[in-house]
Protein backbone atom coordinates (compact mmCIF):
# COMPACT_ATOMS: atom_id res chain seq x y z
CA UNK A 1 0.00 0.00 0.00
CA UNK A 2 1.56 3.40 -1.14
CA UNK A 3 -0.16 6.36 -0.48
CA UNK A 4 1.19 10.24 -1.22
CA UNK A 5 0.54 12.65 1.56
CA UNK A 6 0.43 16.35 1.37
CA UNK A 7 -0.57 19.70 3.16
CA UNK A 8 -0.82 23.10 1.98
CA UNK A 9 -2.40 24.97 5.23
CA UNK A 10 0.89 26.89 5.89
CA UNK A 11 3.80 25.54 4.54
CA UNK A 12 4.20 23.00 1.74
CA UNK A 13 4.26 19.17 2.94
CA UNK A 14 4.96 16.46 1.21
CA UNK A 15 5.37 12.51 2.34
CA UNK A 16 5.66 9.45 0.24
CA UNK A 17 4.35 6.54 2.84
CA UNK A 18 4.54 2.60 1.85
CA UNK A 19 2.99 -0.23 3.98
CA UNK A 20 3.04 2.03 7.12
CA UNK A 21 7.00 3.28 6.39
CA UNK A 22 7.51 6.92 5.73
CA UNK A 23 9.92 6.88 2.70
CA UNK A 24 10.49 10.09 2.02
CA UNK A 25 9.18 13.59 3.05
CA UNK A 26 9.86 16.94 1.27
CA UNK A 27 9.12 20.51 2.22
CA UNK A 28 8.86 24.39 1.12
CA UNK A 29 8.53 26.37 4.08
CA UNK A 30 7.04 28.99 2.11
CA UNK A 31 3.49 30.11 3.16
CA UNK A 32 2.90 32.00 -0.42
CA UNK A 33 4.19 29.55 -3.19
CA UNK A 34 1.82 26.45 -2.87
CA UNK A 35 1.07 26.37 -6.30
CA UNK A 36 4.34 26.56 -7.28
CA UNK A 37 5.91 24.16 -4.95
CA UNK A 38 3.70 20.90 -4.92
CA UNK A 39 4.70 19.13 -7.95
CA UNK A 40 8.58 19.75 -7.56
CA UNK A 41 8.39 18.22 -4.19
CA UNK A 42 5.68 15.67 -5.24
CA UNK A 43 8.56 15.07 -7.85
CA UNK A 44 11.16 14.59 -4.75
CA UNK A 45 9.53 12.13 -2.88
CA UNK A 46 8.76 10.11 -5.73
CA UNK A 47 11.88 9.73 -6.69
CA UNK A 48 13.30 9.05 -3.23
CA UNK A 49 11.07 6.86 -3.52
CA UNK A 50 12.47 4.46 -6.44
CA UNK A 51 9.86 6.08 -8.99
CA UNK A 52 12.11 8.18 -10.93
CA UNK A 53 9.73 11.27 -9.65
CA UNK A 54 7.17 9.60 -12.38
CA UNK A 55 3.90 9.04 -11.09
CA UNK A 56 3.00 6.49 -13.36
CA UNK A 57 6.07 4.43 -11.93
CA UNK A 58 5.19 4.81 -8.30
CA UNK A 59 2.19 2.32 -7.81
CA UNK A 60 0.57 5.03 -6.03
CA UNK A 61 -3.00 3.85 -4.07
CA UNK A 62 -4.48 6.68 -2.15
CA UNK A 63 -3.90 10.58 -2.41
CA UNK A 64 -3.92 12.09 1.17
CA UNK A 65 -4.46 15.41 1.71
CA UNK A 66 -5.15 18.20 4.14
CA UNK A 67 -8.30 19.91 3.72
CA UNK A 68 -7.48 23.11 6.53
CA UNK A 69 -8.61 25.07 7.72
CA UNK A 70 -6.22 27.52 5.90
CA UNK A 71 -6.66 30.53 3.89
CA UNK A 72 -7.96 29.93 0.33
CA UNK A 73 -5.64 29.80 -2.10
CA UNK A 74 -2.83 28.11 -0.63
CA UNK A 75 -5.56 25.40 0.65
CA UNK A 76 -7.24 25.33 -2.99
CA UNK A 77 -4.24 24.47 -4.07
CA UNK A 78 -3.28 21.24 -2.01
CA UNK A 79 -6.58 20.22 -2.51
CA UNK A 80 -6.91 20.27 -6.21
CA UNK A 81 -3.19 18.71 -6.43
CA UNK A 82 -4.33 15.56 -4.60
CA UNK A 83 -7.40 15.16 -6.65
CA UNK A 84 -5.17 15.44 -10.02
CA UNK A 85 -2.62 13.15 -8.76
CA UNK A 86 -5.19 10.97 -7.97
CA UNK A 87 -7.06 11.03 -10.94
CA UNK A 88 -3.59 10.58 -12.76
CA UNK A 89 -2.75 7.72 -10.28
CA UNK A 90 -6.43 6.24 -10.43
CA UNK A 91 -5.84 6.54 -6.98
CA UNK A 92 -8.53 6.70 -4.08
CA UNK A 93 -8.56 10.63 -2.61
CA UNK A 94 -9.23 11.35 0.70
CA UNK A 95 -8.91 14.56 3.01
CA UNK A 96 -8.23 15.21 6.58
CA UNK A 97 -8.41 18.31 8.70
CA UNK A 98 -4.67 19.66 8.99
CA UNK A 99 -5.55 20.60 12.52
CA UNK A 100 -6.74 16.71 12.96
CA UNK A 101 -2.86 15.63 12.05
CA UNK A 102 -1.16 18.52 14.35
CA UNK A 103 -3.83 17.00 17.13
CA UNK A 104 -2.45 13.49 16.59
CA UNK A 105 1.40 14.36 16.24
CA UNK A 106 0.82 16.06 19.62
CA UNK A 107 -0.93 13.14 21.64
CA UNK A 108 1.31 10.58 20.34
CA UNK A 109 3.74 12.81 23.19
CA UNK A 110 1.32 13.41 25.60
CA UNK A 111 -0.58 10.94 28.21
CA UNK A 112 -3.48 9.01 26.86
CA UNK A 113 -6.22 11.15 28.45
CA UNK A 114 -4.70 14.48 27.18
CA UNK A 115 -6.96 16.93 25.56
CA UNK A 116 -5.55 19.89 23.61
CA UNK A 117 -6.42 22.88 21.41
CA UNK A 118 -4.75 23.15 17.97
CA UNK A 119 -4.08 26.75 16.80
CA UNK A 120 -2.88 28.51 13.66
CA UNK A 121 -2.45 31.16 12.23
CA UNK A 122 -5.55 32.50 10.39
CA UNK A 123 -4.19 35.93 9.66
CA UNK A 124 -6.03 39.38 10.25
CA UNK A 125 -4.76 38.68 13.56
CA UNK A 126 -6.81 35.85 14.45
CA UNK A 127 -6.42 31.96 15.00
CA UNK A 128 -8.24 29.35 13.59
CA UNK A 129 -8.74 26.67 16.62
CA UNK A 130 -9.92 23.16 17.24
CA UNK A 131 -10.21 21.17 20.30
CA UNK A 132 -9.29 17.59 20.94
CA UNK A 133 -8.60 13.92 22.62
CA UNK A 134 -7.57 10.95 21.06
CA UNK A 135 -9.30 8.10 19.22
CA UNK A 136 -7.41 5.14 19.73
CA UNK A 137 -3.80 4.83 19.17
CA UNK A 138 -3.55 6.45 15.66
CA UNK A 139 -6.82 8.95 15.53
CA UNK A 140 -8.35 11.44 17.26
CA UNK A 141 -12.00 12.80 17.66
CA UNK A 142 -13.11 16.38 17.80
CA UNK A 143 -14.54 18.13 20.88
CA UNK A 144 -14.67 21.52 20.20
CA UNK A 145 -14.71 23.72 17.24
CA UNK A 146 -12.94 23.85 14.39
CA UNK A 147 -13.53 27.42 14.44
CA UNK A 148 -11.74 31.19 13.78
CA UNK A 149 -11.20 33.96 16.23
CA UNK A 150 -9.49 35.88 17.84
CA UNK A 151 -6.26 35.06 20.14
CA UNK A 152 -8.06 36.98 23.37
CA UNK A 153 -11.54 34.78 22.80
CA UNK A 154 -9.26 31.62 22.46
CA UNK A 155 -7.52 32.23 25.49
CA UNK A 156 -10.67 33.29 27.64
CA UNK A 157 -12.26 29.87 26.65
CA UNK A 158 -8.83 28.17 27.46
CA UNK A 159 -8.58 29.40 30.87
CA UNK A 160 -12.00 27.24 31.63
CA UNK A 161 -10.71 24.11 30.34
CA UNK A 162 -8.52 21.19 31.55
CA UNK A 163 -6.37 21.61 27.85
CA UNK A 164 -2.91 21.98 26.30
CA UNK A 165 -2.19 24.91 24.02
CA UNK A 166 -0.75 23.56 20.88
CA UNK A 167 0.36 25.70 18.45
CA UNK A 168 0.87 24.76 14.46
CA UNK A 169 4.21 25.80 14.15
CA UNK A 170 5.16 29.04 15.96
CA UNK A 171 2.64 31.15 17.48
CA UNK A 172 2.29 34.45 15.79
CA UNK A 173 3.64 37.25 16.81
CA UNK A 174 -0.02 39.03 17.19
CA UNK A 175 -0.77 36.36 19.61
CA UNK A 176 2.45 35.73 21.67
CA UNK A 177 1.40 38.22 24.30
CA UNK A 178 -2.25 36.80 24.57
CA UNK A 179 -1.28 33.03 24.87
CA UNK A 180 1.67 32.49 27.21
CA UNK A 181 0.45 32.60 30.24
CA UNK A 182 -2.03 29.21 29.04
CA UNK A 183 -0.80 26.33 29.86
CA UNK A 184 1.04 24.81 26.58
CA UNK A 185 1.79 21.72 24.98
CA UNK A 186 4.67 20.95 22.18
CA UNK A 187 5.14 22.95 19.29
CA UNK A 188 4.36 20.77 15.87
CA UNK A 189 5.59 21.15 12.62
CA UNK A 190 2.67 19.55 10.63
CA UNK A 191 3.88 16.18 9.44
CA UNK A 192 1.63 14.92 6.42
CA UNK A 193 2.78 11.67 6.81
CA UNK A 194 0.25 10.87 10.11
CA UNK A 195 -2.34 11.45 7.57
CA UNK A 196 -2.03 7.92 6.47
CA UNK A 197 -2.72 6.55 10.37
CA UNK A 198 -5.34 8.45 10.75
CA UNK A 199 -6.96 7.57 7.52
CA UNK A 200 -6.30 3.93 7.87
CA UNK A 201 -7.71 4.41 11.42
CA UNK A 202 -11.22 5.99 9.76
CA UNK A 203 -11.57 3.12 6.89
CA UNK A 204 -10.84 0.64 9.50
CA UNK A 205 -14.21 1.89 11.41
CA UNK A 206 -15.68 2.41 8.03
CA UNK A 207 -16.18 6.01 8.47
CA UNK A 208 -15.50 7.36 5.02
CA UNK A 209 -17.61 10.39 5.54
CA UNK A 210 -15.03 11.88 7.61
CA UNK A 211 -12.71 11.61 5.00
CA UNK A 212 -14.45 13.89 2.47
CA UNK A 213 -11.50 16.62 0.46
CA UNK A 214 -14.13 19.83 1.29
CA UNK A 215 -12.11 22.44 2.19
CA UNK A 216 -12.33 24.35 5.44
CA UNK A 217 -12.21 27.72 5.05
CA UNK A 218 -13.95 29.08 8.24
CA UNK A 219 -14.67 32.45 7.66
CA UNK A 220 -17.84 33.74 7.06
CA UNK A 221 -18.20 37.10 5.31
CA UNK A 222 -17.85 40.20 7.33
CA UNK A 223 -21.06 41.54 7.12
CA UNK A 224 -22.86 38.42 8.40
CA UNK A 225 -21.15 39.47 12.17
CA UNK A 226 -18.76 36.86 13.97
CA UNK A 227 -20.16 33.66 15.39
CA UNK A 228 -20.43 32.81 18.78
CA UNK A 229 -17.47 30.64 20.03
CA UNK A 230 -17.56 27.50 22.17
CA UNK A 231 -14.70 25.70 22.98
Amino acid sequence: MSELCLDTSSATTVALVRDGVVIAHARNDSTRRHAESVTPLVREVLAEGGAGGALAEADIDAVLVGTGPAPFTGLRAGLVSARVLARAAGAEVYGVSSLDIVARQALDLLPPDAEVVVVSDARRHELYWARYRAQGPDDVVTVGGPGVDSPRVVANAMRALDALLVSAGAVPEHATEVLQQLPTGPEIELDPAILARIVAARLARGERDRLGTQPLYLRRPDIQGQPTTSL
